[in-house]
């Protein structure tokens, strides 16, 4: 960030100059997840963009380069006043006298306010940041997470249904030699079941929701059917992806599959009746 280009740090992050730091770091986030790359595709300074607000927040919680900075701001907006308070003939004048003073300056003169506030900036680079850091990191956890969110979302449940039938004899108790728990084994080594139900009158069927199928016994082989169309690859269930660590998801989601599976059963005990 070169000093001849500074702007108004606190107008861009739209705080008080008097802000405390916490302050200035929650309008900071706020700034940063409007101008994400990842949500603004089509603005191509999206980068630059957010990559300006770590600059500005580098200095703003930075108390010496803070410092510097409200120097460089107040001495430009005191000129600034000065400057239009002058007619075009006396500022002229004062250009001129203000040219000549400078091209006469000792070189070993006291830093000025600008030189100051560029020395705390090429620290700030040097050095970097680690409050600077993860804030950056807080805010690419928060772009993942409505990422995931939107990915979950998207997801329906009605896709992933199947019909599954094999043979049983009449009077075959042992259903064809099929339990509850031996579909379950053989269909989730394919993926994830949220609800798997065995119709108590219909022997030799079962409905279920799952993401691939399984073959069965090799002396019974079941077979299997989509209920609605079969979900594209993009459709795969997100389950997996929850973490342990995120017990609101998994509280969630165990709530969905229950849903799921109350839903499943009602069907089914629909499909007996009609027959």
């Amino acid at each position: 960030m070169k000093i001849e280009d500074l702007l108004d740090l606190y107008e861009i992050l739209e705080v008080n100059p008097n802000s405390s730091v916490p302050e200035i770091k929650k309008a900071y986030r706020k700034k940063a997840l409007q101008c994400h790359p990842d949500k603004n595709p089509d603005n191509p300074n999206a980068a630059k963009e957010f990559h300006q607000l770590s600059k500005i927040l580098e200095i703003l919680i930075d108390e010496t380069a803070r410092k510097a900075y409200d120097g460089v701001l107040k001495g430009r907006k005191e000129a600034a006043l000065r400057h239009k308070e002058l007619d075009s003939k006396r500022r002229k004048l004062k250009e001129d006298l203000e040219a000549r003073e400078k091209r006469a300056c000792d070189s070993k003169r006291e830093k000025t306010a600008d030189e100051k506030l560029r020395a705390e900036i090429e620290r700030l680079r040097r050095e970097g940041s680690k409050q600077v850091e993860e804030e950056l990191e807080r805010i690419q956890e928060e772009i993942r997470a409505q990422k995931k969110h939107r990915s979950e979302n998207d997801w329906d449940s009605a896709d992933h249904r199947i019909k599954i039938k094999w043979d049983v004899a009449k009077g075959d108790t042992t259903n064809g030699g099929y339990t509850h728990e031996m579909l379950h084994r053989f269909l989730s080594k394919y993926g994830n079941i949220n609800a798997l139900v065995v119709s108590a009158k219909k022997m030799g069927s079962a409905l279920e929701m799952a993401v691939e199928m399984g073959c069965g016994l090799p002396s019974n082989r079941i077979k299997l059917q989509w209920i609605n169309v079969p979900p594209g690859k993009n459709h795969r269930t997100q389950s997996t992806l929850v973490k342990p660590s995120d017990y609101e998801s998994i509280v969630l989601t165990k709530m969905r599959q229950a849903e799921e599976r109350r839903r499943l059963i009602d069907q089914m005990k629909a499909d007996d009746g009609d027959d």
